[in-house]
């Protein structure tokens, strides 16, 4: 392919002004939505922060919008890059290296990309649609949640470079391991037919690297964008009210008291109490922190962090509109696993 195919013509101009027109609309309601969640919460509504209905509903007038608008903006980008990507050559490309070496990679791409569970889910899609085996996917659908830049460096600064090494080194093992684990299964037929369909409906990649404009890749992608968003927007506004309920309503202390048990049962007793929950690596550590500052053990709480960033209720409800009940179970089950042998482990060595 020559670059001068890629450069917009003069016709592509009232697109990209569109484009960037939206993008800018996009990044001003995006780095807004948590004044505006605190006037309509606190100032409009007066409600107490410290109240527990105002805690839950800052956070679901908060997290809809952000969850339904990084879904917008990532699937139209996925879209317009797919329109470049040739499936075959990237499938290709993986079975190359093989199942371990592809794991991996995938898994490594998700520690280095900063998305929540539920953001995580529009690229898991377009890996599938691309042909990339679904364990692979797995691997980065698994990592990218529960590693982060920013989380790293807090627990860097928290606790030491020992304790950050090693939820990095974990954080990668569970979602290589449980990546191979789920690709070596052949759960192909639990991903919902809407995935393949899209796969099917689309042109060979080389034909569209010929023939499409860039006007044609905008409107490709927002297409693509209307469909996904139309289909699960509903899912992510019940999963978010759950976690919102939750996060406003359960007292810490409960969570606490759990935690720090010395029993067996601890780690995945905080396993389960995790995957209602909603957040990222990054709000849920200070309230490890504060939970280990009232005796919580270290390998139960970051258990605790993992399953709530990895397998949050919302996760589910979203991947529900791609994957089968039964593949979700399965993925959960292999997922909690891996997240409580690494509880046990840190809770062993630290």
């Amino acid at each position: 392919m020559q670059l001068t195919q890629l450069k917009p013509t003069r016709e592509d101009r009232p697109a990209f002004l569109l484009v960037g027109a939206l993008a800018l609309v996009w990044i001003v309601a995006y780095n807004n939505l948590q004044p505006i969640a605190d006037w309509l919460t606190y100032t409009l509504l007066g409600l107490s922060r410290e109240s527990q209905i105002g805690e839950a509903l800052n956070f679901f007038i908060y997290d809809v919008p952000k969850i339904l608008l990084l879904l917008s903006g990532m699937i139209f980008l996925i879209t317009v890059v797919q329109t470049f990507i040739n499936p075959a050559k990237v499938r290709a490309a993986v079975e190359k290296r093989g199942a371990g070496v592809g794991n991996l990679l995938a898994a490594l791409f998700g520690a280095l990309t900063p998305f929540c569970s539920c953001s995580s889910v529009p690229l898991f899609i377009g890996f599938v649609q691309a042909g990339i085996p679904l364990g692979i996917t797995f691997s980065f659908l698994i990592t990218s949640p529960i590693m982060n830049q920013v989380a790293f460096v807090m627990l860097l600064g928290l606790f030491g470079w020992q304790v950050a090494l090693l939820y990095l080194v974990s954080g990668v093992t569970i979602g290589v391991v449980a990546g191979l684990i789920l690709g070596r299964l052949k759960l192909e037929r639990y991903v919902e037919g809407m995935v393949y369909e899209s796969k099917a409906g689309s042109k060979p990649t080389q034909v569209l690297e010929e023939q499409l404009t860039w006007t044609d890749r905008f409107e490709r992608a927002a297409d693509s964008t209307r469909d996904i968003v139309s289909k699960v927007w509903l899912y992510v506004i019940v999963g978010i009210g759950i976690g919102a309920f939750i996060h406003g309503f359960v007292p810490e202390h409960a969570l606490t008291e759990i935690m720090g048990a010395s029993a067996w049962w601890s780690v995945p007793a905080a396993v389960m109490l995790g995957i209602p929950l909603y957040s990222n690596a990054v709000g849920i550590i200070p309230i490890v922190s504060a939970m280990l500052g009232k005796g919580a053990a270290l390998g139960t709480a970051l258990a605790f962090m993992m399953s709530v960033v990895a397998l949050s209720l919302p996760e589910m409800i979203i991947l529900r509109r791609v994957l089968k009940p039964r593949l979700i179970v399965i993925f959960v089950g292999v997922v909690a696993v891996g997240i409580m042998l690494t509880g046990y482990l840190f809770n062993l060595l630290v």
